[in-house]
C-alpha cells in the first residue's frame, strides 16, 4: 500500500510539472521546429500564424518580424501565408561545431502589440562531409629493429558532420608488414594506430607504401584517405621522452598575441642524429590550428592570434617529439581561457513605437528590448536602468529582455518629444556600460480650450466710420498641436436694437479682426457688448468666450440746435419778439438763447456770442448760459427795433455753430410796441430783405401768370369766332357796339361785362381791415366812348396784321369821363378783403376774383397805354397793382405782356417802362407808412 501511495505520488508530480512545462511554454510563447540543414532559402520551417493564434490580417497591418540572435538573420516570417521560412541556406557544421543538439533561437515580434514570442529551430544534421586528413601525405620512420607488435599513431580523420553522419571507421590497406589498431579515446573517438606485423629489413626494402582510409556512417557513405609512406632506418636505442604525458595552462583570453603559452620538453639519450628532437602538433582541430602556433625545436607554443573566450574557452591538442632515427613520443596539452570584461552590454531595440497618444493609459508599453553581454559569470551579468525624472520605468519581460513602458499620464502641451535613454552596466570590474536612446513623440488629444490674451476686450471707435473699418483683434492661442490648435472666431448671437449683432459687426473667422459693417452713430448707440467666441479643430470642439466691449467716440458731427427762439419766429417777419422798456437798467434780462446739442463732452459744451446787433453796444450775450441782457440803459436816440443775430458755438474741432435772431423791440406801452410791429410789417417785403416765404409765392405766382395769358389767348380766339359768328347773323349796318374798346368787354359764359376804368389812392395799415381805398372822381367814367365813324375800322387786338393798319393819332382819339357814382363794393376790392396780415403783405392772389381783376387790369391797362393816358391808380405802369400788392409790387414782378402787343390806329407797341414805374412806386409808399402809422396811433 504505502509503495502503491508513494509510485501515484510520483505520477501525479511528474504530471503537475509537465503541466507546468506546458503552461510556461504557452505563456511565453515558446516554439520549437526542426530543420535540416542546407534547405534552400524560403524553405518551410513551421506555421507560427496557426502556432500562436494570430491572423493574417494582424501580421500584415501590426507588421510582424521575426529578430534572431547576432548579426545574422537565419529566419522569416511569410506576410501572406504566416509560415516561419528560411532567410538563408543554414550549415549546422558552421554553426554548432563540435555541438551535438544545434539549435537556433530566434524572437517573434508583434509590432503592433508589442509582445514577443520565444522560437527555437533545431538543425538537424545531413550527410554533407566527407572524413578528411589533415595531411593526406603522411610519413613513417621506423628503424629496422623495431619489435614486432610496436604500435604507431596515425593522425585522425576529421568529419565535421554528427551521429551516423561522423567518422565510423577506418581501413589500412598496401602491404603485409603492417596491419591497423583502432583504439577508442577518452572521449569516445577513434584513435587508429599501425602495428608491426612482420620484421622490417632495410636491405630486402627502403620504403613501405600504405593506404588508410577513413568512412562514416551516411547513406551513402563518404570516405577520406590519406598515403602513408614507412621508411625503414637503421638501428636507433633510444626513443623521445616528455618530461610530463599531460600540459595543462590557464591563459586569460586577452594575453598579447606572439606570447608563449607554455613549452613542452622531449629528451633522447641518443647522440648525433638519433638524438636530435623535433616537435609537431600530432592532433589538433581546425579551430586550434588557426590561434596556436608551435615551434619544431623548442617546443613552445605560442598565440598566434587573439583569444577569445566568447569564441573558444578550451583547447585540447596532441604534441608528437620525433628523434632523427625515427622515434616518437606523445604528450597532451589542454589550454584553458579565463574570461575577462571585454565585452560591454549590448541593448538591441526589439520593437519601440515611434509617437505615443498623450492619453495613454499609464503601463502602456513604448519599446521592447534585448540585452545582452558576452561574458560569462559576473561579468555578463547586466543592471538596466532610465534617466531619472522621465514618466517611463523599465520591466523585465523574460531572461534578458526588458520592456519600457509609461509610470503615468503623459502631457504634450509640457514635454512634445522624449528621448529615452536606457542605460545597461554589467557586474565586471571596472564595469562596462552601453546605452541605448528611443525616441518617442507625444501625439496631440484636444484637452485644451482656446485662450484669449486677454480676459476682456474694449476698444474705441470714432462715430461716422467707414464700413468695414477695422475696430480690434482679437487673439486665442490653443495649446494643442495641429488640427486640435486650429482656432477660428465666430460671434455669439444677439441683437442690437432689433437688428441681429452681426449685421453691426464682423469677425474674421481664421485671424479674429472684428471690422464694423456699417457707419455708427454715436447718438443712436453709444456702447456696443458683443461676446467673440474661439472654437478649435478638434473632435470634438472646444471653445471659449470672451467679451467685447466697443464704445463709440463721439464726433462733433451734430452743431448746435436752437430751441429758443424758434427758426420759424426768424423768418415770420418779427412774430417772435421781445420787448425791452426804455427805461430798463444796465445787465437787464431781455431774452435768453436756449440750444442744444446732441453731441457729448466737450463737443456738447455751448458757447454764446452776439454776432450781429442793429446798435452795437446796447445788448451783450452770456458766453455760458445764454442770457441777453442790456449792456448800458437805452438812450432817446436809439431806434426802437433791433435785430440780434446770437452765435451759438460748440468746443468740437473743428467747432460748429448756429444762429439765432432775436428782435427786440424798445418802448414804454404796448400801443407803442403795436406800431412798430405794424412797421415791420409793411416793410418785411422790401426788396432789400427779401423773405424766404415772399420767394415761394413770387414762383406760384409767375406760374400762375403764365396759366392765365395761355386762358386769355383762349378767350381771344373764342371771342374772335363769336365775333364772326355773330357778323354773320346780324345786319351789316348793326354797329350799337362798334366804336367800343374791345379791351373794356371780358367774356365769361357768352356774358359780356363792361369793365370801366378807374383810378383809386391806396392807404393800408398793420390791419387789413382798418385799409381805405380811395377813387379819384378825375379817372373814372362810366359812358362808352365815341363812335368812331364809319371809315375807320374797328379792330380787334390781334384781328389783322398790325403792318396793314394806318397810323393813328393817339391824341385825337376821345377819352372817356369817369363816372362819380360807380364804386368799388367791400366784396369788389382787389384782394382778399379782411384776410390779410403783416405776414402776408404781398403775397400773390389767392382767389378767382382776384385773377379775374388782374386779367381785366392787364387788358385794360394795355387799352389805356394805347390811348396815350392811364388812368390806373398807383402810378404809371403799376396796372393798379400797388393797391392791392403793396407799394413795391409793380409790374415788374409779373410777366409783361405788354412787349410784343401791338395796338391798333397806333405807330407804338406796349413796352416796359420799369425804370418809370420803380421811380414812381416810392412816393406812394411812404405816403402809406405815415398814414397806417397815424391808424395805429389812433
Amino acid at each position: 500500500m504505502c509503495a502503491a501511495g508513494r509510485r501515484w505520488g510520483r505520477r501525479q508530480r511528474a504530471l503537475l510539472w509537465a503541466v507546468l512545462l506546458a503552461a510556461w511554454e504557452a505563456a511565453w510563447g515558446q516554439l520549437r521546429y526542426s530543420v535540416p540543414e542546407e534547405m534552400p532559402k524560403g524553405s518551410f520551417v513551421g506555421d507560427v500564424a496557426k502556432d500562436l493564434g494570430l491572423q493574417l490580417p494582424e501580421i500584415r497591418d501590426r507588421g510582424v518580424r521575426v529578430v534572431s540572435q547576432g548579426s545574422a538573420q537565419y529566419f522569416a516570417v511569410h506576410g501572406k501565408t504566416g509560415h516561419l521560412v528560411t532567410a538563408e541556406r543554414i550549415d549546422r557544421e558552421q554553426l554548432c561545431e563540435s555541438v551535438q543538439q544545434c539549435v537556433l533561437r530566434c524572437e517573434l515580434i508583434v509590432e503592433g502589440e508589442m509582445r514577443f514570442y520565444r522560437i527555437e529551430v533545431e538543425i538537424t544534421d545531413i550527410n554533407d562531409n566527407a572524413p578528411s586528413f589533415k595531411d593526406i601525405e603522411l610519413e613513417e620512420r621506423i628503424s629496422e629493429t623495431t619489435s614486432l607488435g610496436s604500435r604507431f599513431p596515425l593522425p585522425d580523420a576529421h568529419d565535421p558532420d554528427w551521429g551516423r553522419n561522423s567518422l565510423q571507421s577506418y581501413e589500412l590497406s598496401g602491404d603485409e608488414h603492417f596491419s591497423l589498431a583502432v583504439q577508442a579515446g577518452p572521449g569516445g573517438d577513434q584513435r587508429p594506430e599501425l602495428v608491426l606485423a612482420k620484421a622490417l629489413d632495410r636491405e630486402e626494402a627502403v620504403f613501405h607504401e600504405l593506404v588508410l582510409r577513413a568512412m562514416d556512417g551516411g547513406d551513402p557513405a563518404r570516405t577520406g584517405t590519406a598515403r602513408i609512406r614507412v621508411t625503414v632506418l637503421d638501428a636507433n636505442d633510444n626513443a623521445p621522452e616528455f618530461s610530463q604525458a599531460e600540459y595543462t595552462v590557464r591563459v586569460p583570453e586577452d594575453v598579447p598575441v606572439g606570447s608563449a603559452l607554455l613549452t613542452v620538453k622531449a629528451t633522447d639519450g641518443d647522440e648525433g642524429l638519433s638524438g636530435h628532437v623535433k616537435y609537431s602538433f600530432k592532433k589538433i582541430t581546425e579551430r586550434a590550428s588557426k590561434v596556436l602556433h608551435l615551434d619544431s625545436e623548442t617546443g613552445a607554443i605560442t598565440l598566434g592570434r587573439s583569444l577569445d573566450f566568447e569564441e573558444g574557452d578550451y583547447y585540447e591538442l596532441e604534441v608528437q617529439a620525433r628523434d632523427g632515427g625515427g622515434l616518437f613520443d606523445t604528450a597532451k596539452v589542454a589550454i584553458t581561457v579565463t574570461d575577462i570584461n571585454d565585452n560591454t552590454p549590448v541593448i538591441s531595440l526589439r520593437s519601440a513605437l515611434s509617437e505615443i497618444s498623450e492619453d495613454a493609459p499609464p503601463g502602456t508599453v513604448v519599446a521592447l528590448l534585448h540585452v545582452e553581454d558576452r561574458d560569462s559569470g559576473a561579468n555578463g551579468e547586466v543592471r538596466c536602468s532610465l534617466d531619472k525624472d522621465v514618466p517611463f520605468r523599465l520591466e523585465k519581460s523574460y531572461e534578458d529582455y526588458y520592456s519600457v513602458v509609461t509610470a503615468r499620464e503623459l502631457d504634450r502641451e509640457q514635454v512634445s518629444e522624449y528621448n529615452v535613454t536606457v542605460r545597461a552596466a554589467d557586474g565586471g570590474s571596472p564595469s562596462l556600460q552601453s546605452s541605448a536612446v528611443v525616441a518617442l513623440r507625444v501625439l496631440d488629444v484636444n484637452d485644451n480650450a482656446p485662450v484669449f490674451a486677454e480676459e476682456r476686450y474694449s476698444a474705441r471707435l470714432a462715430e461716422n466710420n467707414a464700413a468695414g473699418a477695422l475696430v480690434l483683434t482679437v487673439r486665442a492661442t490653443d495649446a494643442d498641436w495641429g488640427q486640435n490648435a486650429r482656432v477660428r472666431y465666430r460671434l455669439a448671437e444677439g441683437r442690437v436694437r432689433g437688428a441681429p449683432l452681426s449685421s453691426y459687426v464682423s469677425v474674421q473667422a481664421e485671424t479674429g479682426a472684428l471690422y464694423a459693417l456699417r457707419s455708427l452713430d454715436y447718438e443712436q448707440l453709444r456702447e456696443l457688448q458683443l461676446c467673440v467666441r474661439a472654437e478649435d479643430g478638434g473632435v470634438p470642439a472646444l471653445s471659449s468666450n470672451v467679451s467685447v466691449r466697443l464704445q463709440i467716440v463721439d464726433e462733433n458731427d451734430n452743431a448746435p440746435q436752437v430751441l429758443y427762439p424758434p427758426a420759424a419766429a426768424a423768418a415770420a417777419a418779427w412774430s417772435g419778439v421781445e420787448l425791452a422798456p426804455r427805461r430798463s437798467e444796465a445787465g437787464a434780462l431781455v431774452a435768453k438763447v436756449v440750444a442744444v446739442d446732441a453731441d457729448a463732452g466737450q463737443n456738447a459744451w455751448l458757447s454764446y456770442e452776439l454776432a450781429k446787433a442793429t446798435e452795437p453796444g446796447l445788448f451783450r450775450v452770456g458766453p455760458h448760459s445764454g442770457e441777453v441782457r442790456t449792456a448800458r440803459s437805452p438812450l432817446a436816440r436809439d431806434a426802437a427795433r433791433h435785430s440780434l443775430v446770437v452765435l451759438v458755438r460748440d468746443h468740437g474741432r473743428p467747432a460748429l455753430s448756429a444762429t439765432a435772431t432775436l428782435s427786440v423791440v424798445l418802448a414804454e406801452s404796448v400801443a407803442e410796441l403795436l406800431a412798430e410791429l405794424g412797421s415791420a410789417a409793411h416793410e418785411a417785403a422790401a426788396p432789400g430783405e427779401p423773405a424766404a416765404s415772399l420767394t415761394r409765392w413770387l414762383v406760384l405766382a409767375v406760374a400762375a401768370v403764365s396759366c392765365l395769358f395761355v386762358a386769355f389767348l383762349l378767350l381771344l380766339l373764342a371771342l374772335r369766332l363769336r365775333r364772326c359768328h355773330r357778323q354773320q347773323l346780324l345786319p351789316p349796318d348793326s354797329g350799337a357796339s362798334r366804336g367800343v374798346p374791345v379791351s373794356h368787354f371780358v367774356g365769361i359764359d357768352g356774358v359780356r361785362a363792361f369793365l370801366q376804368s378807374y383810378s383809386h389812392d391806396v392807404s393800408l395799415t398793420a390791419d387789413s381791415r382798418k385799409s381805405h381805398l380811395r377813387f379819384s372822381a378825375a379817372s373814372c367814367c362810366d359812358t362808352l366812348p365815341a363812335r368812331p365813324p364809319p371809315d375807320e375800322p374797328a379792330l380787334l387786338l390781334g384781328h389783322e396784321d398790325p403792318a396793314g393798319a394806318l397810323p393813328v393819332d393817339p391824341g385825337s382819339l376821345p377819352q372817356a369821363q369817369p363816372n362819380t357814382d360807380w364804386r368799388f363794393s367791400q366784396t369788389q376790392r382787389p384782394g382778399t378783403s379782411g384776410s390779410q396780415n403783416g405776414e402776408e403783405a404781398g403775397a400773390w392772389p389767392n382767389n378767382q376774383f382776384d385773377t379775374e381783376m388782374l386779367q381785366a387790369m392787364i387788358l385794360a391797362s394795355a387799352n389805356e397805354a394805347a390811348d396815350g393816358n392811364s388812368t390806373l391808380g398807383g402810378g404809371n405802369g403799376t396796372m393798379g397793382l400797388s393797391a392791392r400788392y403793396g407799394p413795391q409790387f409793380t409790374l415788374q414782378h409779373v410777366p409783361d405782356y405788354r412787349q410784343n402787343v401791338y395796338i391798333p390806329g397806333s405807330n407804338a407797341t406796349l413796352t416796359n417802362a420799369a425804370g418809370k414805374r420803380d421811380a414812381k412806386n416810392a412816393a406812394p409808399a411812404g405816403g402809406n407808412k405815415k398814414k397806417s402809422g397815424k391808424k395805429e396811433k389812433k
